[in-house]
């Protein structure tokens, strides 16, 4: 480790203890904070200084009452704890050395691909502020420059392109502001700025900062409403009805519906899969099977109506892979798994794995369906491949999405693939 050490940083004896390894990939703090100054003499009251805390809450979270689950604090804690991100579910933090993130290695390679990719062809545009006249075709090198930025989720989370996104939302919003424009590029530039906020918006909810993604997300219905654009409109809805669950799941159905409506049977058909697909997902996760099905069958009619036809970039993504992944995990999560096993095995065995978090994230439903289906040791090797499709890479969700499935396989530690698999997730 290198740079300054904060007095709260935990030696890595204690870090590698099997109990405190558990206690972080779990998030479970308290635990942490409890150990700190038991056994390393770390106070309550340097903590709380440290990590930006209330001292009497991090009393009350060491007696294993609440839990820390917003990213920005989860940061803060590993940063003044030197817990290496991997440990934490986080991307390497910049204090840490090569042999403190073993996965670094991986996660510079893709970045310098993607990079790479991306430097051919990426529209170089000129974006001094001040005056002057907008030319009617800069929306459309705009939206070009963002499909190719959009290549970047390919293969990096949301805490690698998260600025990138976010700096290309906010150069198009202050030309907006500052510069001139025909009325019909300014409702195109409102277009592309709706597109950029839900770019923006996706990588903060795959980076775990949740107020910035609704924020985003809002902003983006917003220009999407006044440029006209009732696609993206109705896209925005179905980005804050997936946020919405599963803290709200009929709010979460209510708004998904609403993306569809608001889109309106003449939208792109590619655009129409999507939004009825996440309908269907928000189905699902409300228990609702019939209504699954038939948001299901929608989505199918909707893509069979594509036929090579163009589709907006940012809706042509969904294909009919995508489609049955979406339809393993709805099956998935109304535990239903004769249905998910074969539909997500089929697609999945397609799927390349340098999509890794996406891929990491879809087997997770897999693993999930095995459960419930009884197999327990298919779904410890199943888990095993997420956990190593989900190192180093910067989303949050794929741990997240982990957790109830490493916490179901708990019950069967008797099952020598269970117990490897799980010393594979403390470590």
């Amino acid at each position: 480790m290198t740079g300054h050490e904060p007095p709260t940083a935990l030696p890595r004896t204690l870090l590698e203890r099997p109990d405190v390894r558990s206690a972080l990939a779990a998030h479970d703090f308290g635990t942490v904070f409890h150990v700190a100054r038991a056994e390393a003499g770390v106070s309550y009251s340097a903590i709380a200084a440290e990590c930006g805390i209330k001292p009497e809450r991090v009393g009350t979270l060491a007696k294993g009452h609440g839990k820390v689950t917003s990213f920005e604090k989860i940061v803060r804690i590993a940063d003044a704890l030197r817990i290496p991100g991997r440990m934490v579910g986080l991307a390497p933090r910049p204090w840490e050395t090569p042999a403190d993130s073993p996965a670094a290695p991986r996660r510079e390679f893709l970045k310098t691909s993607a990079a790479a990719s991306l430097a051919v062809g990426l529209p170089e545009l000129s974006r001094t502020p001040g005056g002057g006249r907008v030319g009617s075709d800069l929306p459309e090198k705009l939206r070009q420059r963002t499909a190719r930025l959009r290549r970047l989720d390919d293969v990096l989370g949301g805490g690698d392109t998260y600025r990138t996104y976010l700096g290309e939302y906010q150069a198009t919003r202050a030309m907006l502001r500052q510069r001139t424009y025909a009325q019909e590029t300014g409702r195109a530039l409102l277009s592309v700025l709706a597109e950029q906020a839900q770019q923006a918006g996706w990588a903060a909810f795959d980076g775990g900062r949740h107020a910035e993604a609704r924020g985003l997300y809002e902003a983006s219905r917003t220009a999407a409403v006044d440029a006209g654009d009732a696609e993206l409109a109705g896209n925005a809805l179905a980005f804050l009805a997936y946020q919405q669950l599963p803290s709200d799941r009929q709010s979460a159905v209510q708004i998904a519906a609403r993306s569809c409506a608001t889109a309106g049977p003449d939208a792109a058909p590619g655009v129409r899969a999507l939004l009825y697909e996440r309908l269907a997902w928000a189905h699902a996760v409300a228990g609702q099977a019939e209504e699954t099905e038939r948001a299901l069958e929608a989505a199918r009619d909707a893509l069979a109506e594509v036929d090579g036809a163009p589709q907006p970039d940012w809706a042509a993504w969904v294909d009919e892979t995508e489609l049955q992944i979406m339809s393993g995990r709805c099956w998935t999560e109304l535990r239903r798994p004769l249905r998910a096993v074969p539909v997500l095995e089929n697609a999945l065995a397609r799927y390349d794995d340098s999509h890794a978090r996406d891929k990491a994230l879809y087997l997770s439903w897999l693993a999930d369906a095995y459960l419930t289906a009884g197999e327990v040791e298919q779904a410890a090797t199943v888990t095993g491949r997420v956990l190593d499709l989900s190192s180093g890479v910067a989303s949050v969700r794929p741990r997240e999405r982990l957790a109830p499935v490493l916490r179901r396989l708990g019950e069967h530690q008797g099952v020598s693939a269970v117990a490897a698999v799980l010393e594979q997730a403390r470590a």
